[in-house]
């Protein structure tokens, strides 16, 4: 029945929408670090690490369909086509911010004496940018302007390994998708009990968040192998459909300041929680693709584009939030609360999306529309 699905509709608008809560988490902090009155203790501001989890269950589903339509329209797996495809999207973005934070940046900074502190210089982490683990580079020197880059090394290993799995066990894919999640769960709790979250094998087990992307995966295949529509599965009957909203609406809204037994085992416990918050977002995202949801559409041109350029929104924003600083650091820091919030929040999202409109259009557009058409063949 969902074996020939082109497009999953809905889904540009959750993009946009995991993606400005990344500029709120990261807004509300640097607001704080610059001494600004800031909203960094509500939880309605602390999505960052939510949405990039959002993404990466996002990656794995979407992903996972692809793979899984091609095996049933070629019976094969093209896995050198897959890698230029990921290449071609996320790459040139990637390396331009690689060098515009570690080439561009200190220049600026010197020469302009922005008030930021570079705490790595070229030398010490083009190896850990280059080979896609930037995470490193957030353990081993703190926070830093490239910090977002970090999802995306983690993002591209997936892709790396993916297809591949794909094309070798494609006759027991449920069985290999459950074998990822356990080995990674077993793999995490063994690193908790043995390991200090100082030490940076259990730092990495838990940023390769392989048993999201997994549980992605589990959910497209159960949706391309289904004979029944999505609206009548059981687990979307209206009596959960009411109880998700609610428990969606109260998690993004109000998490970290809720401190209840009950809650605080489903949503703060590690490991239990990071699978309750995958399966969540695998339901949203199920349940958005299709008309199940209805009082949640969210489907609008404008939301659209955003979840279009969401990738560039989410790959400028830090330098949008350092720029606004910057600039007006004084009206800011003397502006009242609300004035200062609306204010920050205003330029910081139309220079983000004004940047990455510009960038998808003149940039990342060339490596997608023109040399996609000449190295990949369209089935």
């Amino acid at each position: 029945m969902y074996k020939q699905i082109k497009h999953f509709s809905g889904l540009n608008e959750l993009r946009f929408l995991a993606a400005f809560f990344v500029v709120l988490h990261h807004g509300e902090t640097i607001r704080l670090k610059y001494g600004y009155h800031n909203f960094e203790w509500l939880s309605f501001f602390r999505n960052g690490t939510n949405a990039v989890n959002f993404f990466f269950v996002l990656s794995g589903f979407l992903i996972s369909y692809l793979l899984l339509k091609e095996k049933h329209n070629t019976d094969n797996i093209n896995v050198k086509q897959f890698y230029i495809k990921r290449i071609l999207r996320i790459w040139p973005l990637y390396f331009l911010l690689f060098f515009i934070g570690t080439l561009l940046m200190p220049l600026l900074i010197s020469y302009f004496n922005m008030p930021y502190d570079m705490p790595y210089t070229i030398g010490d982490v083009w190896a850990y940018f280059v080979f896609f683990f930037p995470g490193l580079v957030l353990f081993y020197f703190g926070h830093h302007f490239l910090e977002p880059l970090w999802s995306i090394g983690v993002e591209e290993v997936f892709y790396i390994i993916w297809a591949p799995i794909f094309k070798l066990f494609r006759n027991n894919l449920l069985f290999v998708l459950s074998t990822i999640m356990v080995l990674k769960i077993v793999l995490l709790i063994i690193a908790e009990i043995f390991l200090s979250p100082q030490n940076v094998v259990h730092y990495l087990l838990n940023i390769y968040s392989f048993e999201l992307f997994a549980m992605g995966g589990v959910g497209a295949y159960f949706l391309f192998n289904s004979k029944t529509k999505v609206e009548d599965w059981y687990i979307f009957k209206k009596p959960f459909q009411v109880v998700f909203a609610i428990i969606l609406f109260v998690f993004i809204t109000v998490n970290n300041n809720i401190n209840l037994s009950v809650w605080n085992f489903f949503f703060k416990t590690p490991i239990l929680s990071t699978l309750i918050i995958g399966f969540m977002f695998t339901y949203l995202i199920i349940g958005m693709s299709f008309p199940v949801f209805k009082p949640l559409k969210l489907y609008n041109k404008a939301f659209s584009y955003l979840g279009e350029i969401s990738y560039g929104i989410y790959m400028y924003h830090i330098s949008a939030i350092f720029l606004t600083v910057s600039i007006f650091d004084g009206f800011l820091s003397k502006s009242s609360p609300m004035i200062s919030l609306i204010v920050f929040y205003s330029l910081v999202l139309l220079i983000t999306i004004i940047v990455a409109h510009i960038s998808k259009k003149y940039f990342e557009n060339f490596f997608l529309i023109n040399l996609r058409k000449r190295f990949i063949k369209e089935n």
